[in-house]
């Protein structure tokens, strides 16, 4: 049996204790949990349109990566939740400017609700 690890950083948004952890690392991967717009220090949505929490949710799983031991362009999965598609369109332009040239394989749904009311949530999982 493979051993897992919990990542934490004070980088990122604090994990509810006990629910969930900002990611684990096993076998070679680092699967991060969801990430929203949300302030690591005061644990609160950051201001803003779809476009400054799509930056803020990459942010976020960014420092989570790096705590890890990776990086965001060795993400090769993204899931991308939107609480409306008309956002899609926003989201993408600000969700284009992260990845190079091989951009991760991506699933994006509009879902009814997200944590804390927001627009937007993402996962990914990243190679070490």
């Amino acid at each position: 049996m493979s051993s897992k690890t919990a990542v934490l950083t004070s980088k990122a948004p604090k994990p509810l204790p006990g629910i969930y952890s900002q990611a684990i690392v096993a076998n070679g991967f680092v699967y991060c949990s969801g990430a929203i717009a949300m302030d690591a220090e005061t644990g609160k949505l950051i201001d803003g349109d779809i476009t400054a929490h799509t930056h803020k949710c990459i942010q976020n799983l960014t420092a989570v990566l790096e705590e890890a031991g990776t990086e965001i362009n060795k993400v090769i999965k993204v899931n991308v939740f939107l609480a409306s598609m008309d956002d899609f369109v926003k989201m993408n332009e600000v969700y284009k400017t992260y990845w190079g040239d091989v951009k991760p394989s991506r699933t994006c749904v509009a879902v009814k609700t997200l944590p804390m009311g927001t627009d937007v949530e993402i996962e990914c999982v990243a190679v070490l």
